[in-house]
């Protein structure tokens, strides 16, 4: 099995065979909390507009996501794991827009097989991917917009190799070395109220749930599911 470890919109758009998107601060950690809290389905789009036209004819119920780290106008959730943590989503069907991680599944249109990762689902994200053998793996960190590299996606990577290749992996350096980081200021920022603080307890908690988000296309959109590995 090769893996190879690529990032950015670029890497998203060169990435071949089964292909990891990380993103995990914090549009995969929000999507693996809205699937642990019931929903059926997450619609994966690059657009604003087009979250809202899908929920306007009914395609799905829920818009949440961000631009620049907000909520836009007229979603109903922004891009915060703490904020929907106690949300029921009941079955229903969400579409996601952000500007790392949804830009990113929507850019990886050579995968063979497609998974959203973050630090909650990573241990299950290994083990679904080894279960389906693949001769190679992609593992694309996403980064802050998808044009500058992040030190959570980064580890997240090479956490997710570790993992691939048969390591038990570090959990506790994976998250002194992201809470040594440059993004962690960011959610201490009076400036940045839309960061929530209390979502850094969630997204490293690192193994948290034990599904993979596995993404398949229907009626050419990448709509992402729970996927119980082997």
């Amino acid at each position: 099995m090769d893996i190879h470890i690529d990032s950015l919109l670029e890497g998203a758009r060169r990435a071949t065979g089964t292909v990891a998107i990380i993103d995990v601060f914090r549009a995969f950690t929000t999507a693996a909390v809205a699937l642990a809290n019931g929903a059926s389905r997450i619609i994966m789009v690059g657009a604003v507009e087009e979250a809202l036209a899908l929920r306007d004819s009914g395609v799905g119920q829920v818009c949440m996501g961000e631009v620049g780290g907000r909520a836009p106008a007229g979603f109903d959730f922004g891009n915060s794991p703490f904020a929907i943590q106690q949300v029921a989503f009941g079955g229903k069907t969400i579409i996601q827009r952000t500007g790392a991680g949804t830009q990113g599944v929507v850019a990886a249109s050579q995968a063979e097989r497609l998974y959203a990762v973050s630090l909650v689902v990573a241990n299950a994200t290994a083990r679904a991917i080894l279960s389906g053998a693949p001769d190679r793996v992609t593992l694309v960190a996403m980064g802050n917009n998808a044009v500058v590299r992040t030190d959570e996606d980064e580890v997240c990577a090479l956490h997710l190799r570790n993992l691939l290749e048969g390591r038990s992996g570090h959990p506790q350096a994976v998250r002194d070395l992201i809470l040594a980081g440059g993004e962690i200021a960011h959610f201490h920022d009076p400036a940045r109220p839309y960061m929530d603080p209390r979502d850094l307890d969630i997204a490293l908690d690192i193994g948290r749930y034990d599904f993979a988000i596995r993404i398949k296309m229907e009626d050419r959109r990448p709509v992402a599911q729970i996927e119980i590995p082997a």
